[in-house]
């Protein structure tokens, strides 16, 4: 079984461990102000954790509900794991059906696999650099995806937060000046957006969150005949001294991404 396969089947056993929980009156924590945290986070982590270790020994895995010292030493390993194991815990939370599992592998120096999964629907966006990307239904059922072939901003969609919607990200968006914004709650589910063709540009200005919500979708879009890179232009440094996305979020169709990152630079300081 390839490593892809590998991680599609994790993916699907914490997709179904969150959906249980999902169907319970569960309680809700906060590890900081406006970040919740859950049984299902908790108990996906665990899960998915088990499963690589087992099938992947050695491999550092870098888990959002995971302790520091668990992945301590990662950024020296040839291959990284990141895992967010419920992405849009605030969605999960509000029962809206718009959050994921992501896993992604980092290899060398880029994102080279990623699993995304929506247990409310039980769809999967899968990818491989230089492979291709596929969606998979509960059933199985493949699918080949491809970003889109839309060329100008003028024409194209823009896919952003539901919730995380600061004055720079306004800004950024009166910029864009595209023909639609949509908003979606979770990361992932913006990626595979632009993965399958939905929307053109995702873009986060600022602090976009963790590694763990960037390296499956990276992989995933690049697969898809995409680009993903920080606002700056440059690709995301997996062995950053910080696990934050603090240079922003630009993922697009690759057609758009200069005219995007031109936008980007007009923006005030």
């Amino acid at each position: 079984m390839t490593t892809l396969e590998v991680m599609l089947r994790v993916a699907v056993e914490a997709s179904a461990v969150i959906a249980e929980v999902y169907e319970t009156p569960f309680s809700v924590d906060f590890k900081a102000p406006e970040d919740p945290v859950t049984a299902a986070d908790r108990r996906a982590n665990t899960l998915i954790c088990e499963r690589l270790s087992k099938a992947f020994p050695g491999v550092p895995l870098v888990a959002e509900e995971s302790e520091p010292e668990t992945f301590a030493g990662y950024r020296t390993a040839e291959r990284v794991f990141f895992v967010d194991p419920l992405d849009g815990t605030a969605e999960f939370v509000n029962r809206n059906g718009e959050f994921v599992v992501m896993i992604g592998l980092f290899d060398g120096d880029c994102a080279t696999t990623g699993v995304v999964l929506a247990p409310a629907s039980g769809i999967a966006w899968i990818g491989a650099v230089g492979q291709g990307a596929w969606s998979v239904t509960s059933n199985g059922l493949r699918e080949p995806i491809r970003v889109s072939s839309v060329a100008t901003l003028a024409e194209s969609r823009v896919v952003t937060s539901r919730t995380h919607r600061s004055p720079m990200l306004e800004r950024t968006l009166a910029l864009l000046a595209a023909r639609e914004v949509v908003t979606l709650g979770s990361a992932g589910l913006k990626g595979a957006e632009i993965a399958a063709g939905g929307a053109e540009v995702y873009v986060g200005p600022g602090m976009v969150g963790k590694r763990w919500d960037a390296c499956a979708i990276d992989a995933i879009i690049v697969a898809a005949g995409g680009r993903f890179t920080d606002t700056s232009g440059a690709a995301f440094d997996y062995r950053a001294p910080s696990l934050v996305n603090d240079r922003g979020l630009t993922a697009t169709n690759g057609l758009v991404h200069e005219a995007v990152l031109e936008c980007l630079r007009k923006l005030e300081p």
